[in-house]
This record gives C-alpha cells, structure tokens and sequence, in this order.
C-alpha cells in the first residue's frame, strides 16, 4: 500500500477487501498501524478500526507476535474494551496469544469474557466460536453455543426444546438468535454430532430466510459484488451466471451501479454492496445441498452475506475518493460513469 497523507473510510473499506490480494499483506497492515499512531485518520474514531484489520491481517499471514500487537492497541483504541466494537479485536488477540504458545489461559480469559456478547452482538456467535475452533477447542464453542441458544429461547436444562416462534429479523439483519443457530450448526457439523432439535430449527431458519429474501428483492439485484479474481473464477465455474452478473468484470460493476442509482432514486438510503466469494457460495449452497447457480440458493446466500457488516461496502463514495470496486482509482474516473452508459 502507497503511503497516504490521510485514510478515509472509503480506503479502509478498499483495504478490507483487498489487503490480503497485495505483495505484501504484511506491509499493509503496518502501514495502517502507522496511520492510527500518527494520526493519519480523517476520523480519529475508525483508530479502533484500522488496528483490528492490521491484527487481522497478521493473524491471517501467521505473525502471532504482530497480531497479538495490532490487536491490544486496537483494544486500547476503542473508548473502553466492554465497546462493542472492540469483540472482535479481542477475539482476535485471543487468537494470537492461542498462536504464540504458552498463553491458554490468557486467551481463554479473554474469550470467557467476551461468552455474554454471544447473546447480545449477531457477530459474537462467529468470531468467538472461530477463536475457540483455531484452538483445537471446538468442543468448548459448542458448549457455549448451545447454551446461548437455551438462554435466548428460554430451554431448561430439561432439555425440553420449545418450538415457540423465533423473531428471525429483517432479511438483510437477521437477529442474533439467528447467528447463534447457524454458527452451533456449523461447530456442531465440524464435530461429527448428531443433528438435534435446534439444529432443525437452525435449517428451518435459514430456509425462512431464503424465502423472506426472495420475497423482499422479487426481480432486484441481489447488490452482491464480485471482486475482479472472484469474479473471474465464478464465471469460469459456472458460466450460466454471466447471464445474472454480466459477461465481463466491467458489465457487473456496470449493473451494480445503475441498480444502485435506480435504488436512491427511488428514495431508499444507507445503500451499499456487499462483497461475496466463491468458495461462501459454494460452501451456502453445500450446506442446502443445493447448486450455486439456482435462484434460491443465490438468494439465502445473498442474504447471509448482507448479514455480516464486515461484508458491506458503502455507495456512494466520494467522487475523488477510492472507488467502492476497489480497482484503486478515483470513483469519478471508475464506476460512478458506468451508471451513464
């Protein structure tokens, strides 16, 4: 990454999506550290921000030591460590200290902390049990897991399961009960368990959701974006889907932004894309025993990841500032043209 006078959230959100793409991974995540130490935010308050991607940069790359670091100063940067802004970092420096050996029962004092967010922060369930996982302690996740959900959905230790109505949530913010169903389904999945009652309702929801999401877009675009190397694969493993995101990199960056226009023209705010994969496509549609390029699986799919808020890419950006496709040049010049043509 270029060295630049002032971040923006728009280049924060560009780095999310592309860090881990560059030479150097690594780099980068020292370089937004730097940023957060000197003050090279145009927001002061996205310190907290800037230092858990770097911790997560680091931790991805297998640099303990740095991560552990990045981690603690984003800790420090957030107003006080019970913000819930700051789980995920402490998750993350859990991680860390896992990874540099020696440090259990640190790490595990700081995830036992973080236990009573499962039942308030839709993303405690997934970087909580994914800490607990990257351990070897996938066990202890499914005990928690399991007793969250017992907690939200009123269980005693009867076990007797209630089949009272769950609030499910929009479509685009399932609640947390929501989240803690799926993650004890993945974790329970992973463990080789038997499928119980809530796992059922675990599939009963996703399948709600599906079918509420499908409801919701009708005929409109799913707003998920490809990245160029994402894109690429996607079509080339499945060609019929050129036909839903268009032939080439520049006609699905094309529609998105008309769409887009069309959606604030229409008088909707706080819009935005959100970033996909194949391999989250791939895994959604294994899960539904399903084929990624039927509508119904996209849309579960679709709706999964506009769940997450790590996903969601703002638009519009500035016009002089990074465009929100992350090609690295300036909106004006990128896609904010593409919705004229």
């Amino acid at each position: 990454m270029a060295t630049r006078d002032v971040l923006t959230k728009a280049d924060l959100a560009e780095l999310r999506r592309s860090a881990l793409g560059t030479a150097n991974p690594l780099g980068v995540a020292a370089d937004l550290a730097e940023a957060a130490e000197q003050g090279r935010l145009e927001d002061p308050d996205d310190a907290g921000d800037a230092l858990t991607l770097a911790a997560e940069i680091a931790e991805i790359r297998a640099r303990p030591e740095a991560a552990l670091r990045y981690a603690e100063q984003a800790v420090a940067a957030y107003p006080s460590g019970d913000d819930p802004r700051a789980g995920f970092a402490r998750a993350l420096r859990a991680r860390a200290l896992f990874r540099a050996g020696g440090q259990d029962d640190e790490a595990m004092a700081e995830l036992t902390a973080l236990r009573p967010l499962l039942l308030t922060q839709p993303d405690a369930p997934a970087y909580v049990s994914a800490a607990l996982d990257a351990a070897g302690r996938s066990a202890i996740a499914e005990t928690w897991l399991s007793e969250a959900v017992d907690s939200v959905l009123g269980e005693r230790a009867t076990g007797t399961a209630t089949d009272a109505a769950v609030d499910l949530g929009p479509p685009d913010a399932p609640g947390v009960t929501f989240f803690l169903l799926q993650q004890r389904h993945r974790v329970r999945r992973n463990l080789n368990l038997p499928h119980d009652r809530q796992d059922d309702l675990a599939d009963r929801l996703e399948t709600q959701l599906v079918r509420r999401a499908g409801e919701r877009r009708d005929a409109e675009s799913d707003l998920l974006f490809w990245p160029r190397a994402e894109f690429d694969t996607l079509i080339s493993e499945h060609p019929a889907l050129a036909e839903v995101y268009g032939p080439d990199w520049d006609a699905h960056r094309g529609r998105l932004e008309k769409e887009l226009v069309r959606l604030r023209s229409a008088g909707q705010a706080g819009l935005g894309v959100f970033g996909a994969t194949v391999a989250g496509l791939t895994a959604f549609a294994g899960r539904r025993d399903g084929d990624p390029t039927d509508a119904g699986v996209r849309a579960g799919y679709a709706a999964e990841v506009s769940a997450r808020p790590s996903a969601r890419i703002p638009w519009p950006p500035e016009r002089n500032d990074a465009c929100w496709c992350g090609s690295g040049l300036k909106y004006k010049k990128d896609c904010l043209p593409r919705s004229r043509s």
